[in-house]
């Protein structure tokens, strides 16, 4: 069977997940999440990629990015996968391959799935039952987005800077939307998109976050969860 097309496109922002192969271990020590997020910025400058969130787990990495051409997500996924895996394999004297094949995407088709994307991002390690707040653990952009510790990964997104004028506002302003878990509904189309390379703007997640940034019903969309299978 053919693979699904991959839909890219300038500048809209795409939910990445990479994972080890066979669900193995990718990050073995700190130093390794060093190297990584060291090579991810390096990659991503070149192929013109902005990191508005990401996380590293024990196991596998959520990225979320806007690139600035159809081809530079995978130009910048192409490059880093192939420099981390041939440090770790150096570092811990294998071969063969790290990760499960191609990783897997969602293209963020609306400013309230951004959003929820976002927060769904920062929040695996809670979720995991690793830490019981985000702000506990040191491998997501989390303490940038929320707290402002300077990041150089992290390029603030235009939706995410209309949260409020002032930086402050802003981080005060996006710590509220963390208030209350992600419905799981809505974790299942997060997945569902992601892991079957889609696209998604529904119109449950539109609808919460209208209400809660305070937008007008006018904005508001009705827009079914759908499969890419055209590159166009």
């Amino acid at each position: 069977m053919a693979r699904r097309a991959r839909l890219f496109r300038s500048d809209v922002p795409l939910h990445l997940i990479q994972r080890g192969h066979n669900r193995d271990v990718c990050f073995s020590a700190e130093v390794d999440r060093l190297v990584y997020l060291n090579m991810l910025k390096e990659c991503a400058d070149k192929a013109a990629c902005a990191i508005h969130a990401y996380v590293l787990m024990t196991n596998h990495v959520h990225l979320l990015l806007s690139p600035s051409a159809p081809e530079s997500g995978a130009r910048m996924m192409k490059a880093l996968g192939q420099r981390y895996v041939q440090y770790f394999n150096r570092r811990y004297e294998r071969s063969g391959t790290l990760w499960e094949g191609r990783y897997r995407s969602c293209i963020v088709e609306n400013e309230y799935y951004f959003l929820t994307c976002q927060r769904y991002i920062e929040l695996n390690p809670v979720r995991a039952a690793i830490v019981s707040h985000p702000g506990a653990y040191s491998w997501s952009s989390y303490r940038a987005n929320a707290e402002g510790i300077p990041n150089a990964l992290v390029t603030p997104h235009d939706l995410y800077r209309r949260l409020a004028h002032e930086p402050t506002d802003r981080q005060a302003a996006y710590r509220e939307l963390f208030a209350n878990e992600i419905d799981s509904d809505i974790l299942t189309l997060l997945r569902r998109a992601t892991n079957g390379n889609s696209t998604i703007a529904d119109g449950l997640v539109i609808d919460r976050y209208a209400a809660m940034l305070g937008s007008s019903a006018q904005r508001k969309q009705k827009i079914s969860v759908g499969a890419v299978t055209s590159g166009k």
